[in-house]
């Protein structure tokens, strides 16, 4: 399996959003891609920007508490997943994580080393790290669903 990679910056938010919006609309595929970062990095704004890009009109929210957020856009479910305060990556198993990751889903998932070992491989690793007031994001394609994904971002 080929890795691909590619390296933006991001000036502002509304960059960051504009990056989520050129992935959401990039597959129609089930998607697993997995957010990286410190607090505060960007990952909940990315995740705005797929999850209004498909559709969604409604705010969204960190799922810090409820360790995932369901929305429906169209016939697309997309499941905004946060496992910062996950204590142990067993409680997934309790939550029915596997029925997330099925048909055509596109599951967002922030901190996603606290759930390692109970998530299925991503097709898109997405790191965003502070660069002064600009963020940097490296964008890591593992599948062809994620080299797909990167090719609409690089058009």
């Amino acid at each position: 399996m080929t890795t691909t990679s590619l390296t933006l910056t991001l000036a502002d938010e509304a960059a960051t959003l504009a990056l989520g919006d050129a992935l959401a609309n990039s597959s129609d595929n089930a998607c697993v891609i997995f957010l990286h970062g410190a607090l505060g990095a960007g990952k909940t704004t990315f995740s705005r920007g797929v999850i209004q890009a498909l559709g969604h009109k409604g705010k969204v929210k960190s799922p810090t508490y409820t360790l995932v957020e369901p929305y429906q856009c169209g016939e697309r479910a997309i499941y905004h997943f946060d496992l910062y305060r996950l204590a142990d990556p067993e409680e997934l198993e309790y939550m029915g994580i596997r029925d997330y990751f099925t048909g055509n889903s596109l599951c967002l998932v922030e901190w996603p080393e606290k759930g390692q070992g109970m998530l299925p491989a991503p097709d898109l690793d997405i790191t965003l790290s502070y660069d002064g007031e600009a963020r940097k994001v490296l964008l890591e394609a593992h599948t062809s669903t994620g080299r797909h994904m990167l090719k609409a971002v690089q058009a």
